[in-house]
């Protein structure tokens, strides 16, 4: 008999109920006895020992269905060692739960803070496997995570979307992307929807110099621009701000966010009619696209194999086209940034995209 748990945690992505029909479709066709207990709401459910035994049946049909079927909840890492409100400790109650199913195996499912609690419970001497979710594509050791091309066609259709009412009313238009720490859905959707001008939080921007890329496209003829501009863009003045600093900058600009901010700036340095699209939320939603269907089928299928060898405490990763185990203790807690002067940024710099650096 092999007993696995289940859950996702962290912000919800497409291909979250791919994945997990890879995992027990992998498992089932070559498990004689095999019970899945999945946990509601993420580590919540694991605290909390809210989860359910799930059948054939909860996994038929959803490899299209975005979102996740066990629901989803942030739980910082920083706080898992703080008792709840009641004096709870977290830890020892997860655990608790753990045992208490007596499983073989935890699959978790999630990105940068969910895969450190994940390798915080194989510390504690769990079983671990976990999948590598997260349209960001920040986790260190695999070369893509799930759900990120999936974001990335929503974000490039946004684009596309702007530049037929951007070129009939010459006006500049910025779409503001998803990813606070880092570039990659911006860089890939910037480039695959014609942005003129790239905004990435690894690449702090001059405005004086995102003015003058605009100035050089109206001199050229061409009456709009569109500016694909990440959540967490900064400009080389608050890049020399601490942490602390910074924080208490976003705290009390008056701006919903940098991308209006930035658009303010442009309208009083140029005199020009600028406009903000945010596709915000719809960027996690909708169906996973074909490739990450594929993708998660295989990482499920191999996170399967592993548990079926029982070879745990890795994240199955892909790496160079062919899925890999790489130990949590090796990646947990580091981020896959986008270096500056990587080729992608210099072939799109080539083709005349400013960074604004």
């Amino acid at each position: 008999m092999k007993r696995i748990g289940l859950l996702t945690s962290g912000g919800d992505c497409q291909a979250l109920n791919a994945a997990m029909r890879g995992v027990v479709k992998g498992l089932s066709e070559n498990v004689e006895d095999l019970e899945v207990y999945g946990f509601h709401n993420g580590y919540k459910g694991l605290i909390y020992g809210d989860y359910r035994l799930l059948t054939s049946r909860d996994f038929s049909g959803i490899l299209t269905k975005g979102g996740t079927i066990l629901g989803s909840s942030r739980q910082p890492f920083k706080l898992m060692r703080v008792p709840d409100e009641n004096g709870l400790d977290k830890v020892e109650a997860m655990k608790q739960t753990y045992h208490k199913l007596n499983l073989n195996c935890l699959v978790i499912l999630g990105g940068n803070g969910t895969q450190k609690t994940a390798n915080l419970l194989r510390e504690e001497g769990l079983n671990i496997i976990h999948l590598p979710k997260t349209i960001d594509n920040d986790i260190f050791g695999t070369d893509v995570t799930f759900g990120f091309q999936s974001a990335i066609n929503i974000a490039t259709d946004a684009i596309d979307c702007i530049h037929t009412t951007a070129a009939s009313h010459n006006r500049v238009f910025i779409v503001e992307v998803m990813g606070h720490k880092v570039g990659w859905l911006t860089l890939y959707a910037g480039i695959a929807g014609g942005a003129d001008i790239i905004l990435l939080p690894e690449i702090p921007y001059d405005i004086k110099k995102v003015v003058n890329a605009i100035n050089k496209r109206s001199k050229a003829g061409k009456g709009f621009t569109i500016l694909a501009v990440a959540e967490g863009a900064i400009s080389k003045e608050d890049a020399q701000l601490s942490k602390k600093e910074y924080k208490n900058k976003v705290a009390n600009r008056k701006y919903p966010s940098v991308s209006y901010e930035i658009a303010d700036q442009i309208a009083k340095e140029s005199g020009v009619e600028v406009r903000v699209t945010v596709p915000g939320h719809t960027q996690r939603g909708g169906s996973p696209c074909p490739y990450d269907r594929v993708l998660c089928t295989r990482l499920g299928a191999a996170a399967a194999k592993a548990i079926m060898e029982e070879d745990y405490g890795y994240m199955i990763a892909m790496v160079n086209g062919d899925t890999k185990r790489v130990p949590l203790a090796e990646v947990a807690g580091k981020l896959k940034t986008v270096e500056p002067d990587c080729q992608t940024i210099k072939e799109a710099k080539r083709i005349g995209i400013s960074f604004g650096d």
